[in-house]
């Protein structure tokens, strides 16, 4: 294989993909041709997920995964490369978000929260991006969020977590040129999806009046996952030689 080809088929990884950007992404990828590994802590909800990827002709596996426990981590690798081949894309969407006030959050809350985010991505990196450098292919996508950019308040760990994993991005970025791998960032403003479902229903209100106080909910427009997905698509279907580092999507404000 020449230094810039690339297989036609090309076994991806999506974490996080029970629900929202996560399974948009994985039924999208897997129309576009993809083999997908679904990995997520509510195997349930992927072999739904699964069912319907399979009943439109796509190639899927399934094993359970929480990024924030090693050896799950581990155990994940092992199952989808002996069931796929070798991943040649990743998708590191895993993430979570409560409401509080900083100095009132438990730390090991906190840390808890920092940890899925940054450090269970890492985990994924650990895991597949060295066999990757070695083949001098692979594409990694990390889905970041807005907050990375523009905190919000009342959702610290969230933000500072969505910080740590774009420092962590842009870094690798550097650290992987010349190898032929990519390392990329997807930046989603307010989409519709299950994080922030099960929040109290007068915190959630109290948080939306404080980012509109801080003019960080400017309208009221969110986007579907589908057009996280689709950015997603461009992103890993970008040919050879073509690196698309960084797209932040937003929800265009309603027509006046």
């Amino acid at each position: 294989m020449g230094k810039y080809d690339r297989p036609d088929r090309r076994p991806t990884v999506v974490t996080g993909a029970s629900s929202g950007i996560g399974a948009a992404t994985a039924l999208t990828l897997a129309a576009a041709g993809y083999p997908v590994a679904l990995g997520a802590r509510r195997v349930d909800k992927l072999d739904d997920l699964a069912a319907s990827i399979r009943e439109s002709g796509g190639e899927v596996v399934v094993s359970s995964l929480d990024v924030t426990d090693p050896d799950s981590v581990k155990a994940f690798a092992a199952h989808v490369t002996a069931e796929l081949g070798e991943v040649e894309t990743i998708v590191s969407n895993a993430g979570a978000v409560a409401p509080g006030t900083i100095h009132e959050v438990d730390s090991d809350r906190f840390a808890r929260e920092v940890d899925l985010t940054v450090t269970g991505a890492h985990r994924l990196v650990r895991a597949f991006v060295p066999a990757m450098v070695r083949r001098r292919r692979g594409d990694v996508v990390f889905v970041s969020s807005d907050v990375a950019v523009r905190a919000r308040p009342f959702m610290s760990a969230y933000a500072a977590g969505k910080w740590g994993l774009e420092g962590m991005a842009h870094a690798m970025q550097m650290e992987l040129e010349g190898t032929g791998v990519r390392a990329s960032i997807v930046r989603p403003g307010p989409t519709w999806s299950e994080m922030g479902t099960d929040w109290d229903v007068a915190e959630a209100a109290h948080v939306l009046t404080q980012w509109e106080r801080f003019g960080l909910a400017r309208h009221p427009h969110f986007m579907k996952p589908q057009a996280l997905a689709d950015a997603i698509a461009f992103i890993v279907g970008a040919p050879r030689g073509v690196h698309v580092n960084l797209i932040e999507v937003n929800p265009e404000a309603p027509i006046s």
